[in-house]
């Protein structure tokens, strides 16, 4: 998949022009697309005529319309895959994390999110033949939870330098979420250079959560947030890379049978992510995921373990 131009390449889009519309939230050239005449002229302050133009030039360098099935089977043979060390859980997620997809994580605190994605930050380095896609990392940490520790540990159990390992892995910690939003839309240059081939994203909504607190700061709260995770499917598709994301769970007190918790973020990010994952504590150091959504997986579930050398079976 071709790499889409910067909205101030588009004909008619001048730097200050390009500027409005990015504060406006116009950040990428499908934005655009989707818009009316009227509201770029609103952001803007361009005329109806340009605002006509540049819509139409924005459609033409993403060359929306149909296109065979064969061809989409033909991008998703593409496809890879990153194993988590544990063969219950690949089997779950149908052979590892997949790429051009957005894996999600949910669970309560302690329930191994992280340590998945730290697993994963490593596993990605392994040549293909042992589960990995000799490619780089990148974390956006929300909430100052990466060790570098335990990479060390993880990396160590599998045979490899841990210096070179850590030196493999971009980390940027995100003081808010619009920090958190423009580390990743910064994120494609990094990816070029370093042969990224895995985002881990931890934790994606506590940000969100805490910017926009109360009923009324919701909806901008889920716009900000499709807007992200718009972006970050963007960079799985353009650069054949995987993304994993973890995300927290609150209290429901009108569930009176079953389990009581559901994930932040509601629909938005129910509908943004392609597989997910409910992950919760078991017996010592046992844990049950559970997925529950996936184009083409049957639910199910699978037991692993949290060990001092990363995700294993039990």
């Amino acid at each position: 998949m071709e790499e889409e131009i910067d909205i101030s390449e588009l004909p008619g889009v001048g730097e200050k022009t390009a500027e409005k519309l990015k504060e406006a939230g116009y950040t990428d050239i499908m934005a655009i697309a989707a818009s009316s005449p009227g509201d770029l002229c609103a952001v803007a302050d361009i005329g109806e005529k340009t605002a006509e133009r540049i819509i139409e030039a924005a459609r033409k360098s993403l060359k929306m319309g149909f296109e065979p099935a064969s061809q989409v089977f033909e991008r998703r043979q593409k496809v890879a895959k990153i194993t988590t060390c544990s063969k219950n859980l690949d089997s779950l997620l149908g052979g590892g994390v997949e790429t051009q997809a957005i894996t999600e994580f949910h669970g309560a605190f302690g329930s191994g999110k992280s340590q998945v994605g730290f697993q994963l930050l490593v596993s990605v380095q392994l040549p293909e033949e042992r589960g990995g896609l000799d490619g780089a990392a990148l974390i956006i940490d929300t909430e100052n939870t990466f060790r570098p520790e335990r990479i060390k540990q993880i990396a160590e159990a599998l045979g490899l330098d841990h210096r070179k390992v850590l030196e493999n892995i971009f980390v940027a910690r995100a003081y808010n979420s619009d920090h958190q939003m423009v580390l990743a839309e910064k994120a494609k240059d990094i990816i070029k250079e370093r042969n990224i081939k895995l985002i881990v994203v931890d934790s994606l909504t506590s940000h969100f959560r805490s910017d926009f607190s109360g009923r009324g700061e919701l909806a901008p709260r889920q716009q900000k947030l499709n807007r992200h995770l718009h972006t970050l499917q963007k960079l799985a598709d353009v650069f054949n890379l995987a993304v994993y994301v973890t995300n927290q769970v609150m209290a429901r007190p009108d569930v009176l049978f079953g389990d009581p918790t559901t994930p932040i973020g509601g629909h938005i990010v129910g509908h943004q992510a392609t597989y997910r994952v409910y992950v919760r504590k078991s017996k010592g150091d046992t844990r049950i995921a559970r997925l529950i959504d996936s184009p083409h997986l049957p639910e199910g579930e699978a037991i692993f373990r949290i060990t001092e050398e990363g995700i294993r079976d039990v």
